[in-house]
């Protein structure tokens, strides 16, 4: 065989081997991110008012109700990028980044309630540090809720959640509550903490599931898979959340926010209308 030829397929080879691995390069996975908890709006308009107050927390957004103690809704992005290994702080606490004429809720405003201290954005999806942990025990990000509600039904619902992001999902999280009463393990109360804080009637959450990816908004398509959940604040509540599935439109309906606001209005028809029907655990 010629030198020449000998050449030519050394050169063949070479450019065969590096177009597999700059097609390799190009369709590499896209890795987990910490992305941004407005992403998909901001459903109040939250701003600066006594009752739609935002505040944007590294791990988390919200908008606080002080007339109420609670938060309206609080908002996060949740990947395997926020999870890891550190543990539960349970340090519960007044959020002092509020302004001063605001009242701070402590956690000692829920002894004896017989409601439990509800996360909103739960523990278990910010663990990669113990400061992005502790955050999740600020009492802004707490409302009053019914034992079995907290302890079971969210909290299959939460860890289902985080199911899906081991299988490679990264999702965008809404949960808020209105109303007013529930029924805790003391029975039914309105307030607690002497009126300082409400008692949803209902607490309800939205969740946006997409394959790990970028320019997340812009992937969301009439085919994302949305679920929305509004369940009861009692102690009588079932254990599964599937069985109080409905649509974003119905909880928008309840509230008056525009949940997926920064979504394009045909996509947004499509998904707010539709009741999910997809696998449960």
């Amino acid at each position: 065989m010629s030198q020449k030829l000998h050449v030519v397929r050394f050169l063949l080879l070479a450019l065969t081997l590096f177009s597999g691995c700059a097609e390799k390069i190009v369709t590499a996975p896209n890795k987990p991110s910490q992305d941004a908890h407005l992403a998909l709006g901001n459903p109040s308009r939250a701003a600066s008012a006594f009752d739609n107050y935002l505040l944007e927390k590294r791990q988390y957004a919200l908008a606080y109700n002080s007339y109420r103690g609670t938060a309206n809704w609080v908002s996060w992005h949740l990947s395997s990028a926020w999870i890891g290994d550190a543990p539960r702080q349970d340090n519960f606490r007044a959020d002092n980044t509020l302004p001063a004429n605001f009242y701070k809720v402590v956690s000692t405003d829920y002894t004896g309630s017989g409601f439990d201290r509800g996360h909103n954005c739960p523990s278990a999806d910010r663990t990669l540090s113990a400061d992005d942990n502790s955050s999740t025990f600020l009492m802004t990000n707490m409302i009053p809720q019914a034992p079995n509600n907290n302890q079971r039904t969210w909290a299959n619902l939460e860890n289902y959640c985080r199911k899906l992001v081991d299988e490679g999902n990264e999702l965008y999280i809404i949960m808020g509550s209105y109303g007013k009463g529930g029924e805790g393990s003391n029975g039914f109360k309105e307030t607690i903490a002497e009126g300082k804080v409400t008692v949803p009637n209902r607490i309800w959450k939205v969740i946006v599931v997409l394959p790990v990816g970028t320019d997340d908004v812009n992937r969301i398509t009439p085919d994302t898979r949305v679920i929305a959940v509004d369940t009861p604040n009692f102690n009588s509540v079932n254990a599964s959340w599937a069985s109080y599935r409905t649509t974003v439109d119905a909880i928008e309906a309840k509230t008056g926010y525009d949940l997926l606001s920064n979504v394009s209005k045909a996509v947004q028809d499509i998904l707010e209308a539709r009741v999910d029907e997809g696998p449960t655990q």
